[in-house]
C-alpha cells in the first residue's frame, strides 16, 4: 500500500510548492510522475519547471514527448506510469489511478478553489477506503508544512 500525503495549499501556489517536492523525490532516487487535471495545466507546468529558478531548472518531460520512459520526472494527464515512478503527484483535482504500485502519492490542492477542495475530500475518502495510509498537511502562515491528521 502507498503512503498518501494530502498537501493543502493555503500560502503558496502549486508552482511555488511543487518544484522543491519534486527535487526531494529525485534526491531519494525516485522517478516521479505528475498527473495534472488538464492538458493546459500540464503544458503550463512543463514551461514553469524549465524556468522556475533563475539559476537552475528541473529536467523533465511530458507524455507527449519522445521516450517518456526515460524521464525521471514525467508530466501527464493520464493514469499510466510510463517512467516506472515510485511517487505520483496528483494536482488540480485530477482523478488518480490505482495507487497500489506506488510507494507514495501526493495530492496537492489549492485551498482557495472550491472544486479542488471537494475533489481532495473525495480522494481522501477513496484513498483511505482503499487501505492506503493517509496524512493531511496544511501550510502555516510562514509557508511551512504542518501535519494536521
Amino acid at each position: 500500500m502507498a503512503e498518501a500525503f494530502f498537501y493543502h495549499l493555503t500560502e503558496s501556489t502549486l508552482e511555488q510548492a511543487l518544484p522543491p517536492l519534486l527535487e526531494k523525490s529525485l534526491q531519494r532516487g525516485w522517478n516521479v510522475v505528475v498527473q495534472a487535471g488538464s492538458e493546459e495545466r500540464r503544458d503550463a507546468l512543463d514551461i514553469h519547471l524549465w524556468t522556475y529558478r533563475d539559476d537552475s531548472f528541473l529536467a523533465h518531460g511530458t507524455d507527449r514527448d519522445a521516450h517518456p520512459a526515460d524521464q525521471a520526472v514525467l508530466l501527464t494527464t493520464a493514469d499510466s506510469n510510463l517512467n516506472d515512478a515510485k511517487i505520483r503527484f496528483i494536482v488540480d483535482g485530477a482523478s488518480p489511478p490505482d495507487l497500489t504500485p506506488y510507494e507514495r502519492a501526493v495530492f496537492m490542492f489549492d485551498g482557495h478553489d472550491a472544486a479542488q477542495l471537494e475533489a481532495a475530500r473525495r480522494h481522501w475518502k477513496e484513498t483511505r477506503a482503499a487501505g492506503h495510509a493517509v496524512t493531511y498537511w496544511q501550510q502555516t502562515s510562514g509557508g511551512r508544512w504542518e501535519r494536521q491528521a
